[in-house]
């Protein structure tokens, strides 16, 4: 049994996609960001960083794993999927795209999403700098899919991880109508039936919960 503490946000969704695709028995824990759950003390014994998701391997002597690119490794290597190949130059290519995503998609998209949406004031500049960067990135995306079905060829933790910022890119205000290589990815990951059930995970959010979560943003930072 997997232990799972996420919320709706695309690094919960990289957990509760790949348990899905793993096929694992899991429970899911709504950690509620719009009340600071991920900042109480149990939380963060489990999370230093006190941040979703974080799993609890109950079936390894209650091993804990944070940061979600560590958990989608940790959790190929403990089924031996295909998702994380055996042979080291197809194993390094996989790690080279998580890895593009963990230090580049996610961290630069996220703060697109802070300044196009939640900040008090709107800073031009910022909000430029970080559309801008996302476009790159994507557009980077886009020419790697070229003639491919997928990252590295065969569907991997690489996709896994980057499949759910690219899925809301509109968030960050990046429109993709210009990059067809990254919109059939897109949709060719968004028919797989266990990313399906993977993005329902843990629930569909409350919308007064949302609504707080959001008033909080803007006024404090999450």
């Amino acid at each position: 049994m997997i232990e799972l503490y996420t919320a709706a946000t695309p690094n919960g969704h990289k957990a509760s996609i790949m348990l899905e695709e793993l096929g694992l028995e899991y429970e899911a824990r709504h950690i509620h960001l719009e009340s600071n759950e991920q900042k109480e003390d149990w939380y963060v014994g489990l999370n230093p960083n006190g941040r979703i998701p974080t799993i609890v391997d109950r079936d390894n002597d209650d091993f804990v794993v944070f940061e979600s690119g560590a958990i989608l490794v940790y959790l190929a290597e403990k089924t031996g999927s295909a998702l994380w190949p055996s042979d080291p130059k197809r194993r390094s290519q996989v790690l080279q795209w998580l890895m593009f995503q963990m230090a580049g998609v996610g961290p630069i998209q996220g703060q697109a999403h802070v300044f196009v949406r939640y900040a008090p004031e709107r800073i031009p500049y910022a909000i430029t700098r970080y559309t801008e960067e996302v476009k790159r990135l994507y557009t980077i995306l886009d020419r790697r899919l070229e003639g491919r079905d997928y990252l590295c060829d065969e569907y991997s933790i690489a996709d896994i991880a980057t499949w759910p910022w690219v899925r809301i890119h509109f968030w960050a205000d990046v429109p993709i109508d210009d990059l067809p290589n990254l919109q059939r990815w897109r949709d060719r990951i968004r028919e797989r039936p266990a990313v399906e059930r993977g993005i329902q995970v843990p629930g569909k959010e409350d919308p007064d919960d949302q609504r707080r979560w959001l008033e909080k943003f803007r006024r404090d930072g999450v």
